[in-house]
C-alpha cells in the first residue's frame, strides 16, 4: 500500500475521532519530565539566589557604617537581582524546552505542588526589607520590646485581673463562704441568710442568676463552703455541730455524727459537741476532711464513714488547758495540719501524729482576738495568718517563731475574713471591714517578699469577708457583708469563667404556663374512669382562647360602694363576705315606703299584670254613703262617748 495513502487514511481518522470525541492530539509525541532534574535545578538556583540575597545585605550593612544611603544601592540590587532571575527563567524554560520536540505541544500532567511550593519560597527568599529600616534598628526594637515584657513578668500588679467585674446577687446579708470547683465551671456562695446558692458560670446569661438555692442547715448560719479536690463534693460548715457533704447539685451525700456532750475527754466522742467554726477539705485526697468546733477539738474525717471521725487533734495552752481553734488547715501537700486559736496561738500537728504539736507559735495574734484565717503558699514553706487583731502575717514554718513580715492597719470586724496566694506565688490577697456608711471595703494586695502594700480595690459600701483567686480561671471572687459576690477578671489574661457569661444576651421571658383544671393522677384506676392526660398545657390554652366562654373577658372592677348586684372590692369580714353574696342595691333604701308608693299611681293609670285578669270578673265596689251625723259623732272625743 502506499505509505501516502496510508497517512491520509490515517489522518482523516483522527479527525474523525476528534470531531467525535471534541478534542485532537491523537498521534503526538507526549512530553516526557525528568523530576531529578527539574528538583536540582531548582535547587541550585535557590541557592544561588539565597547567596545573592545574603551579599547585598553585607554590602548594605558596609555601605551604612560610610554613612552612604543604602535605599538606591537596594534598590539598583533588587532590580539587578530581578533582571538575572528572570534570565535564569528563561534560559532554563529555553533548555526545557530545547529538549522536547518543536511540533508538539504539551501533554501530560502538571507539575506537582510540593515543586510549585519549593518556587514560591525561593521567591520568598529574595524580599527585600522595607526601606529606611536597618538592621540594627530592628534589632533594637525587638530587644525593647523583649525588655518590656520581660518588665510586664516581672511586676506581679500587672497580672492582677481588675479590669472588669460582674455582680452576683446572693441575699441582702453577709456572704459568709465561697467556692469554686477546680475546674472554675460553678461557683457556690453561703450567707447568714441560711442560703446556700450555686451558680454556673457556663449556663448563665447577663442576667445573672443563681440556677439552684436551698437551705442543707435549715436556721443556720454557713461558715465554710469548700469543693473537694475531684470537684464533685462539697463540704458544707454551718453553726451547728455537725458537717454535711453535698453533692455537685445540692443532695445530701453523708453527714457527720454529734458526738456525745456528757463525756468529758472529747477524744472519746465520735463527733463534735458544740457549733463549728471552720473546716476543709485534704489537697490531695477526695474522701477526706477536716473541722473544727467550740468543742476545743479538730477532728478529721471519711466521706465513706460517717459513724465516727477519723483522728482527734486537741489543741493546748501553755497551761495546758483546752483553747477553742477557730481556723484550719492542710498544708499544701496533706502532710501537716495547722489551727489558729482564741488564745492567739498557731498550732501545727502532723497528719499522723496526732499527740503533740511539731510547730508552735504562742505569741501569734493577741490573745482573745480570733484568728480568722490560715493559708499556706504554693511552695508549702510559707504561711499567711490573717488575725483578728486588725494584722496579717507571713510565717517561716522552718522559724516558726517570729513572723517573717506583719501589716498592720486591716480592720477586720468577722471572724472568716479571708487571705490567699496568688497564683505565682508573689502576692498575698486580703480584705478590711468597715462599719455600716463609714467607707468602702477593700481588697488589699500585699507584696510577699518585700511586704508592701502594692495594690487595692475598693469593692463596695460594706466589708470584705472572702476572697478566692483561682489558679486556672485567673479571676479574684469576693464576698461583701451586704449579700454580693464580685467576680473580678481580666479578658486577656483570664480564661473562662465569668467571660461565659457576659457575652450572652439575657433571655426574653417565657408566658408562663399554667394547667387549666388539676389533674388527678390515679394509675390503678380503671380504664373507663381514668381521665385523659394532658400532653401539653400549650395546646389546652390555644383551645381554651377558641371557646368564648373561657376567654371571655371579665369585667372590670366597680367603682364606690357597688352598683346593680355588684359590690367594690371588700376586705376578709363576714359582712362584706355577705354584702358581696347577696348582691346587695343600695339605689333607693333611706324611705322603703316611699320606694313601694312611687310606683303606685303608674300601676293605676296602666295596669299591666293583676288588674287586667280581674277586669271581667271584679265585682263593683259599693260603698255606704255616710251622714253627718255619723260624721260628727265620729268626730266627738272619746271621753264623751264613754258617757253616754
Amino acid at each position: 500500500m502506499d505509505p501516502d495513502k496510508e497517512e491520509e487514511g490515517k489522518m482523516s481518522s483522527d479527525g474523525d475521532i476528534s470531531s467525535v470525541m471534541g478534542f485532537s492530539g491523537f498521534g503526538k509525541k507526549a512530553r516526557t519530565f525528568d523530576l531529578d532534574a527539574i528538583f536540582e535545578q531548582t535547587r541550585r538556583t535557590a541557592i544561588e539566589r539565597s547567596q545573592q540575597v545574603l551579599d547585598e545585605r553585607q554590602k548594605d550593612s558596609h555601605m551604612e557604617e560610610e554613612g552612604e544611603s543604602s535605599k538606591s544601592v537596594h534598590t539598583h540590587r533588587e532590580k539587578a537581582a530581578a533582571a538575572t532571575s528572570r534570565k535564569q527563567e528563561s534560559e532554563s524554560s529555553s533548555d526545557s524546552d530545547s529538549d522536547s520536540d518543536s511540533d508538539s505541544e504539551l501533554i501530560g500532567p502538571p507539575l506537582p505542588p510540593q515543586y510549585k511550593a519549593q518556587d514560591d519560597a525561593d521567591e520568598r527568599l529574595r524580599l527585600p526589607r522595607p526601606p529606611g529600616l536597618t538592621g540594627s534598628t530592628a534589632q533594637s526594637d525587638d530587644d525593647d520590646d523583649d525588655e518590656g515584657e520581660e518588665q510586664d513578668d516581672d511586676n506581679p500588679v500587672k497580672k492582677i485581673p481588675d479590669t472588669h467585674e460582674i455582680t452576683l446577687q446572693h441575699g441582702t446579708r453577709t456572704v459568709s463562704a465561697l467556692a469554686l470547683d477546680p475546674s472554675g465551671a460553678r461557683l457556690v456562695t453561703g450567707g447568714y441568710d441560711y442560703d446556700v446558692r450555686f451558680w454556673d458560670f457556663a449556663g448563665m446569661d447577663q442576667a445573672l442568676q443563681a440556677f439552684r438555692s436551698l437551705q442543707p442547715c435549715e436556721c443556720h448560719q454557713i461558715k465554710t463552703l469548700q469543693y473537694s479536690i475531684t470537684g464533685d463534693v462539697i463540704l458544707v460548715v454551718s453553726g451547728n455541730a455537725q458537717a454535711k457533704v453535698l453533692d455537685r447539685d445540692g443532695f445530701n451525700v453523708m453527714e457527720c455524727v454529734k458526738g456525745d456532750q456528757y463525756i468529758v475527754d472529747m477524744a472519746n466522742t465520735k463527733g463534735h459537741t458544740a457549733m463549728l467554726n471552720s473546716g476543709c477539705w485534704h489537697p490531695k485526697s477526695k474522701e477526706e476532711f477536716m473541722t473544727c468546733s467550740n468543742d476545743g477539738t479538730v477532728r478529721t474525717w471519711d466521706v465513706n464513714s460517717e459513724k465516727k471521725h477519723k483522728s482527734v487533734f486537741k489543741p493546748r495552752s501553755f497551761q495546758g488547758k483546752k483553747v477553742i481553734p477557730t481556723c484550719c488547715t492542710y498544708s499544701r501537700d496533706g502532710k501537716l495540719i495547722a489551727a489558729g486559736c482564741q488564745d492567739g496561738t498557731i498550732q501545727i500537728w502532723d497528719r499522723n501524729l496526732s499527740v503533740h504539736t511539731k510547730f508552735h507559735c504562742r505569741q501569734a495574734h493577741i490573745p482573745g482576738s480570733d484568728t480568722s484565717c490560715l493559708s499556706f503558699s504554693y511552695d508549702g514553706r510559707t504561711l499567711a495568718s490573717r488575725g483578728g487583731d486588725d494584722t496579717l502575717k507571713m510565717w517561716d514554718i522552718r522559724n516558726f517563731r517570729k513572723p517573717v513580715n506583719v501589716a498592720t492597719g486591716l480592720t477586720n470586724y468577722f471572724t472568716m475574713t479571708d487571705c490567699c496566694f496568688s497564683p505565682d506565688d508573689k502576692l498575698v490577697v486580703t480584705g478590711t471591714s468597715v462599719k455600716k456608711d463609714e467607707g468602702n471595703g477593700k481588697l488589699v494586695f500585699f507584696d510577699r517578699a518585700s511586704f508592701q502594700k502594692v495594690y487595692e480595690i475598693e469593692v463596695t459600701n460594706a466589708s470584705v469577708i472572702r476572697c478566692l483567686w483561682h489558679p486556672k480561671l485567673n479571676q479574684i471572687m469576693v464576698g461583701t457583708g451586704n449579700g454580693l459576690a464580685k467576680v473580678y477578671y481580666d479578658p486577656v489574661r483570664s480564661h473562662r469563667g465569668a467571660k461565659l457569661c457576659v457575652v450572652k444576651s439575657q433571655r426574653k421571658e417565657k408566658q408562663a404556663e399554667t394547667l387549666t383544671q388539676d389533674y388527678i393522677i390515679t394509675p390503678h384506676a380503671l380504664p373507663m374512669f381514668r381521665e385523659a392526660r394532658q400532653r401539653s398545657t400549650r395546646k389546652q390554652l390555644e383551645k381554651d382562647r377558641l371557646d368564648p366562654k373561657k376567654s371571655h373577658k371579665p369585667e372590670p372592677p366597680v367603682s364606690g360602694p357597688g352598683r346593680g348586684g355588684r359590690v367594690a372590692a371588700h376586705g376578709g369580714t363576714l359582712s362584706s363576705f355577705i354584702v358581696k353574696n347577696i348582691a346587695l342595691d343600695k339605689t333607693d333604701d333611706s324611705n322603703p315606703r316611699e320606694a313601694i308608693l312611687r310606683h303606685a299611681k303608674e300601676a293605676s293609670d296602666n295596669p299591666y299584670w293583676v288588674a287586667p285578669a280581674y277586669t271581667v270578673t271584679q265585682p263593683d265596689p259599693v260603698f255606704a254613703e255616710e251622714s253627718d251625723e255619723d260624721e260628727e259623732a265620729d268626730k266627738e272625743p272619746e271621753w264623751k262617748k264613754r258617757k253616754i
